[in-house]
């Protein structure tokens, strides 16, 4: 116990950490790719398996619902056999099932298959984060969160564009295959380098992980459901069953010691502000960002490829101010970095919202700009103070916590992109609006945040 106390203090040493940043790097690469590369196909599996374009969406919304389901479950599982195990099996995972690719004919076996790879990928990022915690020195976790972000945002973005590379010389299952020796490379440092597993002894609780499960999957279904046209008294009933499920489940989990819904951290108010705000601005940005591309074409003009010229500075900007804002978060306090960031955030969604009738392209760009910068000062140092607020023994809970409410706000993003553009106001300002007021509250969160840490201190400071 004291090698593990001193490991998540002083990290692992040097040439062992450089092989673990190295071996978790690779991993958030593979499940990041894996990820982000297969919208890109979407056209080609459509005729390759001589399906309609639509239903290969499925291979996408399954892959990001069981994703979000079983991050949780996953991160609780990680505790009782060890983040490590965990994490390599995730590993495992990438390098089997691009391989039953090649044997795939119908659209229900690929739909099966890209299930596994999302267990695979959220094996992977429930217990990632708790990981830098034992293999940076605490005074470096932000560097370590700054790193690990910067992989997952840049091969996020150059998903679509290596996808396409792929698919312009090889058939569509190699689009999967080749992230499988990154992930077999992944597992052989990751070995010896990552962070020794520390086990509990508690039993796993698969009653409340399958709860879990089924509470945020009904949740999904029916809200998707709701605003792509379902049976209203369907929606309802999906939503109520979630309603129901979960009521049950978090009044399970307040009397459990270990409990798979981190509701023990959520008690403490720095952690439930640092979460809602994590929802709440992964919300704002996926609105906009799944709306702007209407605005641009219907409202303004433009075509297909200029929009996706200007809409590239948002993740331009992200690769380069998240980990920025990361490795500051060391010596700067994350809700300080979090609040300025908002107050530019709502000035660049305010600016959106304001675009001339006739934009050109300088006048998007630097809109967009500014927001991200607001946004990637925000994100990386609040991902940073949820995983350092949690104690050792729960660093894989706020880890997937952290993760499951980013997929969350995704989520709900998209859902609110799709009732606006129902509703005949996603193509205007109105996104942009929303957006600025979602920041405005996160950075409320931000002000909470500073001033409980702030009342903390006092508190612990000597008379």
């Amino acid at each position: 116990m004291a090698a593990a106390r001193r490991a998540s203090e002083d990290g692992l040493p040097g040439r062992r950490r450089l092989a673990a940043i190295l071996a978790l790097s690779l991993g958030t690469l593979v499940a990041s790719l894996d990820n982000g590369g297969v919208n890109i196909a979407l056209p080609t599996l459509a005729h390759e398996l001589n399906i309609a374009p639509s239903a290969t969406v499925l291979v996408v919304t399954v892959y990001q619902l069981i994703l979000i389901m079983t991050v949780l479950p996953f991160s609780a599982l990680g505790d009782r056999i060890g983040h490590r195990t965990l994490f390599q099996f995730g590993q495992a995972v990438f390098v089997i099932a691009p391989l039953l690719c090649f044997f795939v004919r119908s659209l229900p076996a690929l739909v099966l298959i890209r299930g596994i790879q999302a267990l695979g990928a959220a094996a992977t990022f429930s217990v990632s984060t708790a990981m830098l915690r034992s293999i940076y020195p605490r005074a470096r976790l932000g560097r370590g969160m700054a790193l690990n972000t910067m992989v997952a945002a840049t091969s996020a973005s150059l998903a679509p564009t290596i996808g396409g590379m792929v698919l312009s010389v090889a058939p569509w299952p190699w689009l999967f295959a080749v992230c499988a020796p990154l992930a077999l490379l992944s597992i052989g440092l990751g070995r010896k380098a990552l962070p020794d597993p520390h086990r509990q002894s508690a039993p796993y609780d698969l009653a409340a992980a399958l709860m879990c499960a089924v509470t945020i999957g009904l949740a999904v279904v029916g809200l998707e459901s709701a605003v792509h046209g379902g049976s209203p008294a369907a929606c309802a009933g999906l939503i109520g069953a979630a309603l129901v499920v979960g009521t049950a489940f978090v009044r399970r989990e307040l009397r459990q010691t270990h409990p798979v819904f981190p509701v023990d951290l959520l008690r403490d108010p720095a952690m439930a502000l640092g979460s809602a705000g994590s929802l709440l601005a992964n919300l704002a940005t996926t609105t906009v960002m799944l709306t702007l591309p209407f605005r641009l074409q219907r409202e303004f003009g433009y075509s297909p490829a200029e929009a996706g010229l200007v809409l590239a500075a948002w993740p331009m900007v992200m690769m380069v101010v998240a980990p920025a804002s990361g490795m500051l978060s060391d010596r700067v306090p994350a809700a300080r970095l979090g609040g300025v960031g908002m107050a530019i955030a709502l000035a660049g969604m305010a600016a959106l919202a304001g675009l001339p009738a006739a934009p050109d392209h300088l006048d998007v760009i630097w809109r967009i700009g500014l927001a991200a910068v607001g946004f990637g000062l925000f994100l990386s140092p609040n991902a940073r103070q949820i995983l350092a607020a949690a104690p050792t023994a729960r660093a894989a809970a706020a880890g997937a916590l952290s993760q499951t409410t980013r997929l969350a706000g995704q989520v709900l993003g998209s859902t609110t992109a799709a009732a606006l553009l129902a509703g005949g106001v996603g193509a205007g300002a109105i996104p942009s609006l929303v957006a600025a007021s979602l920041a405005g509250v996160t950075g409320l969160c931000c002000l909470g945040l500073g001033l409980t840490l702030a009342e903390r201190l006092r508190h612990a400071e000597p008379a």
